[in-house]
């Protein structure tokens, strides 16, 4: 139990497994603070894909009975521990993917919001940001992914109120980008991951580096950060490559580099 980093080729799993909904406490999320900086250090893991291995459950978020527990101040820090954590997947160079086949709310939902892309299977059960319920905030960057993500009057709706999405409401506002066949879910992410790691993957990076980073800049700012990313793109072998293979009529055979 716990949560683990396991490698298949150039995939990284991060394995969830914290019965019996995967509820987090600063111990929890030290471990995946761990992992991911293990990941953003491990240039051959090109994709990383956050799962679950507890059956129902994405996460749950939050451990009730440790926040309970906890003195505010050391609550405070522990937020700021989890948004450390989910800036450090954003600002990583590897693909994240929250691959949802269970219940994804409160802090789990920010988990996963955390990663670049999230796929569900279509009964995955519950996705939300109940915490005003609890009479708190979403507060490990909830407010303001779900609001990039979904816009400012859904985001405030579904937060003020704290009501809960089905996979296909939360994919019809953007919320998640794919719904799958629930029995399909994790081996089609899987099948995902694996494709976007073996191909183009270091113009993948820089274009999730663009994308992260260049919504944050004004606009002409950001143009000419993607115009620095292009300009180390056009001396990467893999460009180098990819046109050659383009001009000669052949498949394309990337390095990652």
């Amino acid at each position: 139990m716990g949560i683990s980093l396991v490698r298949e080729g150039k995939v990284g799993l991060i394995k969830l497994d914290v019965p019996p909904a995967n509820s987090y406490t600063l111990d929890y999320y030290k471990e995946l603070n761990a992992i991911v900086s293990e990941i953003r250090f491990t240039p051959e893991i090109k994709v990383a894909v956050l799962l679950s291995e507890v059956p129902r459950f994405f996460s749950a978020g939050a451990d009730i009975h440790y926040l309970r527990s906890t003195d505010p101040v050391i609550k405070t820090q522990f937020c700021l521990l989890c948004n450390e954590t989910l800036d450090m997947i954003a600002r990583s160079p590897q693909i994240f993917i929250a691959c949802i086949e269970g219940h994804c709310v409160g802090g789990g939902l920010e988990m996963a919001m955390g990663c670049d892309l999230r796929f569900a299977g279509d009964s995955a059960g519950k996705i939300g940001l109940p915490e005003v319920t609890l009479g708190v905030l979403p507060g490990t960057g909830g407010t303001q992914r779900m609001a990039r993500l979904v816009g400012k009057s859904k985001a405030l709706d579904l937060c003020i109120t704290g009501e809960t999405l089905t996979p296909q409401e939360a994919l019809a506002i953007g919320l998640v980008d794919r719904v799958f066949p629930q029995a399909e879910v994790r081996a089609r992410t899987l099948a995902y991951a694996e494709k976007i790691a073996g191909s183009a993957a270091y113009a993948a990076s820089n274009i999730k580096l663009s994308i992260m980073n260049g919504v944050e800049m004004p606009l002409n700012a950001a143009i000419r950060y993607e115009g620095e990313l292009q300009n180390l793109l056009f001396r990467s072998a893999d460009a180098r490559e990819g046109i050659a293979a383009f001009l000669e009529k052949r498949p394309a055979q990337f390095q990652g580099k």
